[in-house]
């Protein structure tokens, strides 16, 4: 049983650090954040998104910076999302 165990979690975590080493990276100008609430706004809008794993979203710089697995999401659709919600965005070259 403990074998058993200990299997399952070495293959767990053996399978996680494969899915974060396919992980990607994209920053997004956000435009139209002009308060305190809208970067937790765009961070919930983002974090729906099927396949983002992690969100910072920076007022000052007016930007979003967005962990995605590729074979999920894509950057240009994550900036289409934040869009439709009232943020105009792109995706930062």
């Amino acid at each position: 049983m403990l074998l058993r165990f200990l299997a399952a979690v070495t293959f767990a975590m053996s399978s996680t650090t494969a899915i974060a080493a396919d992980a990607r990276a994209v920053t997004l100008d956000v435009h139209g954040m002009d308060c305190a609430s809208c970067p937790i706004t765009v961070k919930q809008i983002l974090s729906k998104v099927s396949g983002v794993s992690e969100v910072t979203v920076d007022l000052k710089s007016r930007s979003a910076a967005v962990k995605y697995d590729p074979d999920k999401t894509r950057p240009e659709h994550l900036a289409k999302v934040v869009s439709e919600y009232g943020y105009p965005s792109m995706v930062k070259k």
